[in-house]
């Protein structure tokens, strides 16, 4: 039986306690009620890019959990092009433009989890705490933090990260996911993002007499 894939095949190389997700913030905002939504999102971007590049010097994960627009062949790198150039919002994607070292998760539908690869890309990063970020708090974040918190997962859903189409909506969504999910809604700055040590593995030296004892036991 093969040894198991510690690493995906390179596509997990990280690990840590905590990861951070975007959740549908590369969009082109070309549905009803976008406006108001675009205009709490450019409010909330700057406090998620300073979020990200914490976390990015924590060593945490940074996943980019995005709707696929329905088409199952999308391609990531297309999608954020497009958002960036011809999107209604693309003052904020280009704020948020992910880095060629993040992850990203592409989502049939409003939970990060359903279909997806998301589950299996956490297990082998390690993850145990789940930082929640993004659009919209009142539906995908939502969503993806229901299905987070069956899946045994800690969460965080800094109230200043994630935006709905009403702020009352997004009031709700965050009371809803503290109250019933366990979730912690503190300001994103009032999260401690610590930075996990790498060690390498110790090898005792052993002493000539140990050696010696060795070679007895074997011959």
């Amino acid at each position: 039986m093969p040894e198991k894939n510690i690493d995906l095949h390179g596509s997990a190389p990280d690990k840590h306690k905590f990861a951070l997700l975007l959740i549908d913030v590369i969009n082109d905002f070309d549905f009803p009620e976008a406006d108001e939504l675009l205009k709490y999102a450019r409010k909330m971007a700057p406090n998620l890019l300073r979020l990200k590049r914490r976390a990015r010097e924590a060593g945490i994960p940074v996943i980019y959990v995005n709707d696929n627009f329905g088409r199952w062949k999308s391609d990531f790198r297309h999608t954020v092009n497009h958002c960036a150039q011809h999107g209604r919002g693309r003052d904020v994607v280009k704020l948020l433009r992910p880095e060629k070292s993040d992850y990203f998760v592409l989502k049939p539908k409003h939970s990060g989890f359903f279909s997806t690869t998301l589950e299996t890309l956490l297990r082998y990063l390690e993850t145990q705490t789940l930082i929640l970020t993004g659009i919209a708090g009142n539906f995908c974040v939502l969503f993806t933090a229901n299905d987070a918190y069956m899946r045994d997962f800690n969460l965080f859903v800094p109230s200043d990260c994630t935006v709905s189409n009403t702020k009352k909506e997004n009031e709700s969504a965050l009371g809803l996911m503290k109250k019933f999910l366990k979730a912690d809604t503190r300001l994103s700055s009032g999260i401690a993002l610590l930075t996990t040590q790498k060690t390498k593995p110790r090898h005792r030296r052993r002493s000539r007499r140990t050696r010696s004892q060795s070679k007895d036991s074997i011959r």
